[in-house]
């Protein structure tokens, strides 16, 4: 029975002691994913919103904040933590570099916030002056958490994000992609925002994303989640079509089958703390590919769990994901 749902010859994944419960009530058996479904995060993210720093520090024990872009990234999103981290970067010396990290990628996050999603055009003049004066700040404290902790992937990976706002130019972001890069030649989130930097909206080159994406995607071992980057490369192009159906394609569908069985289905791969946001990339880019059978295993695996990124390229993400996920 577990071969038809995990794959032949597949087992089912070891239980995890800190798995986060789904929530008892489900709606259309979809809920949204808390916490990156993890009891330890949920601790941290917790005493985050309690503006805790002790408790922070506590919480981020078992966590390499250098290197796990999801567990910064739920910081990173939440409101309030800039209201009480600036006190940490201030009066803890010993872990001013965590305190810095932490309060420029919430710097960039707050940024964009006061940018809104906005087109350019639209977006006011008091609007773009927040926007470069928060993303100014996170700056100078990634650089000096940077500085401080050489061998951080994760600080580079940010500063990608704020070099794209406040148009650094592409020197300056190929300088820090090669610094995130060094660090770890297969860091899933710097190539992500990788891919993201080189579509046509930001300046890039039809195909140069999907180039990109393969050539990292052909030196991965088995089992790892670069394979991420080519699913993420098809929504990309996608979003860039005006055509609703540019991806329902046998060789893309092939592609993305590929991918995932050599990354998230493959045995060798590792349910780290929001790993659900691996299969909605997935889930997404093969449902937009009109993929009917390699689909089904990721929706399965998910049992509901709903990430909103990238789904938010929807107008109704939440709805979409619901939608493919009945169809699967």
């Amino acid at each position: 029975m577990f071969g038809k749902v995990f794959g032949r010859g597949a087992e089912r994944p070891a239980a995890d002691p800190y798995a986060l419960p789904a929530p008892r009530r489900q709606r259309n058996g979809v809920y949204t994913l808390r916490a990156l479904g993890d009891t330890r995060v949920l601790a941290l993210v917790e005493a985050a919103d309690a503006g805790e720093w002790e408790a922070v520090k506590e919480a981020l024990v078992p966590f390499d904040l250098g290197r796990d872009h999801h567990v910064l990234g739920e910081l990173a999103d939440m409101d309030g933590v800039q209201h009480w981290i600036g006190r940490a970067v201030e009066e803890d010396k010993e872990h001013r570099a965590t305190a810095l990290l932490i309060s420029g990628a919430r710097h960039i996050t707050w940024g964009w916030e006061a940018r809104t999603a906005a087109r350019a055009v639209n977006v006011t003049q008091e609007q773009w002056r927040v926007f470069h004066e928060r993303l100014h700040i996170a700056e100078e404290q990634l650089l000096e958490a940077a500085e401080a902790r050489p061998e951080w992937v994760t600080p580079w990976r940010r500063l990608l994000t704020s070099g794209r706002g406040m148009s650094l130019g592409p020197a300056v972001n190929e300088a820090r992609l090669d610094a995130a890069l060094r660090r770890d030649p297969l860091d899933v989130e710097s190539h992500l925002e990788w891919v993201s930097q080189l579509q046509p909206r930001w300046g890039g080159e039809p195909g140069r994303a999907m180039a990109f994406a393969r050539d990292a995607f052909a030196r991965a071992p088995q089992g790892h989640r670069i394979g991420c980057v080519i699913a993420m490369a098809h929504i990309e192009d996608w979003v860039e079509s005006d055509q609703e159906d540019c991806l329902v394609n046998p060789a893309i569908q092939a592609e993305l089958r590929g991918a995932a069985d050599h990354s998230i289905l493959h045995p060798a791969y590792v349910r780290r703390p929001g790993w659900q946001y691996d299969f909605n990339m997935f889930a997404m880019a093969l449902s937009l590919a009109g993929e009917r059978h390699t689909v089904r295993r990721v929706f399965q695996a998910l049992d509901g769990a709903y990430a909103p990124w990238p789904w938010t390229y929807f107008a109704e993400p939440e709805k979409e994901f619901a939608r493919h996920h009945r169809r699967a």
